[in-house]
């Protein structure tokens, strides 16, 4: 598999204008891959601008394609060629109107049409980002064990919690395990948690505007059935990239800083900035999560380094300021 300096080959980033999709393809083009990053529409410079500016090969090795995740032919252009494909494509949605065709659908038949193109393409190796939402909540779980890679969502407890976009991130993950194994495709997975750090997008998505409205002093209450704990975004495109070298890496990859509550992450934000009015969570819900310091042990013994929580932070806030957003 292709290593740092040898030029790296071409591979393919779906979702490549996003937040995380956008530190991805600058780290791969920083060690020299050629990238085909997708993006919905060709003609949004908030899609297309922050990409073709990177310094470091954008002009030679990166071609944007328009793609939507429910046509398969459009998917197909962007693999061809490609020894690699992480695919990070998927709705991030917290309350759709039309559930199955605005995130179900996508997530789920898009993920299937990208291992599809995947397979019929010829692609090595296939680098799939999931998400800890489709490892928690999971009420079977012993009680003083620490979350890690074989815990899975309760899918019928998201719907009956009306947690879609875990719903959309579960089974799209549950999918592609299957494919792979009828397959014979070579599939790695990514499960970060609350991914945060300083953007190279114009806009903010969604994790992004959690800590935002902490910030400008609202609750986030309703996180206590989900929160586990924080990731870098840098951490996480480095994480991408490591899975995608390294084919000894198998199965699922928890990618955190540590495993953490709610009440936890209000507070230190509380402490960190106390010019804002952030609101600490009063009530510890979150029994059931198990603290813990480097959990992500499958990517630590790949040689992972994670970003100290406050860090993150801070280059957060800074970026935010930079921006006028606080």
């Amino acid at each position: 598999m292709a290593a740092a300096g040898d030029g790296g080959g071409l591979v393919c980033v779906t979702g490549g204008s996003g937040f995380i999709g956008s530190w991805l393809v600058r780290r791969l083009l920083d060690r020299g891959y050629a990238v085909h990053a997708t993006v919905k529409n060709l003609q949004d410079e908030a899609e297309t601008k922050h990409l073709l500016a990177m310094d470091d090969g954008a002009g030679t090795r990166l071609r944007l394609f328009q793609m939507d995740l429910v046509d398969p032919a459009s998917i197909r252009p962007a693999v061809e060629g490609a020894r690699g494909v992480f695919h990070l494509a998927s709705p991030m949605i917290l309350e759709a109107e039309y559930l199955e065709k605005e995130l179900l659908e996508p997530a789920v038949k898009g993920t299937l049409n990208v291992l599809r193109a995947a397979k019929d393409c010829g692609v090595a190796r296939v680098v799939l980002m999931s998400s800890q939402a489709a490892m928690v909540p999971n009420p079977n779980w012993p009680e003083d064990k620490v979350i890690d890679d074989d815990c899975w969502a309760d899918v019928e407890l998201l719907k009956k919690l009306q947690l879609w976009y875990s719903v959309s991130k579960t089974q799209a993950e549950k999918a592609a395990w299957d494919f792979a194994a009828t397959e014979g495709l070579q599939v790695a997975v990514l499960n970060p948690g609350m991914v945060l750090g300083p953007m190279l997008t114009p806009s903010v998505n969604v994790s992004l505007q959690l800590l935002l409205q902490l910030l400008r002093g609202e609750r986030l209450d309703h996180l206590d059935k989900l929160y586990v704990g924080c990731v870098d975004v840098r951490d996480v495109a480095d994480s991408l990239m490591m899975l995608y070298e390294n084919p000894s890496a198998q199965g699922r990859h928890l990618c955190i800083e540590s495993v953490e509550r709610l009440v936890d992450f209000t507070n230190k934000i509380a402490d960190l900035y106390p010019e804002y009015p952030v609101q600490r969570t009063l009530e510890d819900k979150q029994g059931w999560v198990v603290r813990a310091k480097d959990p992500s042990k499958k990517l630590i013994e790949l040689g992972a380094r994670f970003t100290p929580f406050d860090k993150t932070i801070r280059d957060t806030v800074d970026c935010f300021r930079s921006k006028g957003l606080i």
